[in-house]
């Protein structure tokens, strides 16, 4: 069973920087896919990037790019979610999830097939 656990969430001011990690419990396929979701209160989840290696790396959502950065650290099982220049837009619960036997990486919600608990992300002064 594989097992994710996001960690660094927390409160911000804006224009601050957070790095979000997710802990994979076992080895995947170094190509699994993490993708990285968030969700405000009241807002769907939406995808927020996917990396299935340190050179394969996709960013869903315009209003991060160029402020978020996603990168894994294979051999060690980590994923990072580096935001900079937060927002108080960008207060949302994070996931990070993967799909185990694929080298796909996807927005869709549904495509994913196990996913940590969350890490709250707080940005206000």
């Amino acid at each position: 069973q594989v097992q994710l656990v996001e960690s660094g969430g927390g409160l911000v001011q804006p224009g601050g920087s957070l790095t979000l990690s997710c802990a994979v419990s076992r080895s995947t396929l170094d190509e699994a896919p993490i993708g990285w979701f968030r969700q405000a209160p009241g807002k769907e989840r939406e995808a927020i990037s996917c990396i299935t290696s340190s050179t394969r790396i996709i960013y869903y959502l315009d209003s991060v790019k160029g402020r978020f950065t996603a990168s894994r650290d294979a051999a060690n099982n980590m994923n990072y979610l580096q935001m900079n220049n937060l927002k108080p837009d960008d207060t949302a619960v994070y996931y990070c999830a993967t799909k185990r036997a694929s080298g796909v990486c996807s927005s869709y919600r549904s495509w994913y097939t196990h996913w940590g608990q969350g890490t709250q992300v707080t940005v206000s002064s």
